[in-house]
């Protein structure tokens, strides 16, 4: 796939898109399959948090951001913007996603002094994001179980600070689009626990969540289906009080994709849900009945999206 030329600072706040760089990462990677062509400005962001700020700011139209991987689970980084505990991002909403095949490469330089082409023993630290080292377990807890694993913001990120090491003992665990923009080797490739690897992004945007607002502005197919997600907390030490919410959407027939939780920060021990739901049905009134529901039973909740569902 061939690199976007990104912008620092987008020139159009209409035409900007904020994605968890620097360029290469694979949220690079997601974000020009959905906004191709040079009408849009991507903007890569140091954290996921600077993608939500990007979006609640107004300074970017959209927002991509890593949601969950089918290896490791969800992204944790994720879940503390979406839970906007802080109260930071009352006006961001999700309004679509994107999956992405990830296969990883062990990016780094060959030692030149090495009876083995292949060996990695002069290898002393490795770089890259915490999701990425637990879709890679395997690999390096056998060939790299000697080196330091370091984490870092992003795997791009990653491959820039082995890049720029001197010593040429650092690695990064990062995509093969990564090793084009650094210039350094593939030490080893596809090193992913799976071959099914796959994460799933979502798309930001500033304003109300909606099911009847389609966002044609990026490039995604027609969905059969509609996924919500909603986020909310129950009386604390109250039995019974999670599975009354949870059976509002069982009365409704609808099929729960996913469930996370959070400290809440209002107790200790007390816990901010977030449920993912599926419904055949895009009518915005009939999933409006559902989070009434959720909401006459929690003590409190948040829509945070309806988009259609790409798998």
């Amino acid at each position: 796939m061939t690199v976007v030329q990104t912008r620092s600072e987008p020139a159009n706040h209409g035409s900007s898109v904020a994605y968890l760089g620097p360029p290469a990462s694979y949220s690079h990677q997601a974000t020009t399959s959905l906004f191709p062509g040079k009408e849009w400005s991507l903007v890569p962001t140091a954290t996921i948090k600077g993608v939500f700020d990007m979006v609640q700011s107004g300074n970017a139209a959209y927002g991509v951001i890593p949601f969950e991987n089918s290896t490791h689970g969800v992204v944790t980084f994720t879940l503390d913007s979406l839970g906007d505990r802080a109260g930071e991002f009352a006006d961001v909403s999700v309004c679509g996603e994107v999956y992405l095949d990830v296969q990883h490469f062990l990016l780094g330089r060959r030692d030149p002094t090495a009876d083995d082409p292949n060996s990695l023993a002069h290898i002393r630290h490795v770089y890259s994001h915490p999701q990425a080292f637990g879709q890679t377990q395997g690999f390096t807890s056998t060939r790299l179980a000697h080196a330091e694993l370091v984490d870092v913001s992003s795997t791009s990120r990653g491959a820039e600070m082995a890049a720029a090491d001197a010593s040429r003992t650092s690695a990064a665990v990062a995509s093969e689009m990564a090793a084009a923009a650094t210039g350094l080797d593939i030490l080893a490739r596809s090193i992913q626990d799976r071959g099914d690897n796959t994460t799933r992004f979502l798309v930001l945007r500033r304003g109300r969540p909606s099911v009847a607002r389609q966002d044609a502005s990026f490039a995604v197919a027609a969905a059969a289906a509609t996924k919500s997600l909603v986020s909310f907390t129950v009386p604390h030490r109250c039995p019974g009080a999670l599975a009354e919410v949870l059976q509002c959407f069982q009365r409704h027939g609808l099929d729960l994709t996913s469930i996370n939780s959070l400290p809440s920060l209002i107790q200790p021990f007390q816990y901010l849900f977030f449920v993912e739901f599926e419904a055949a049905d895009r009518a915005e009134s009939s999933i409006a009945v559902v989070l009434e529901d959720v909401a006459r039973v929690a003590q409190s909740s948040r829509w945070l999206g309806s988009w259609g569902s790409k798998r």
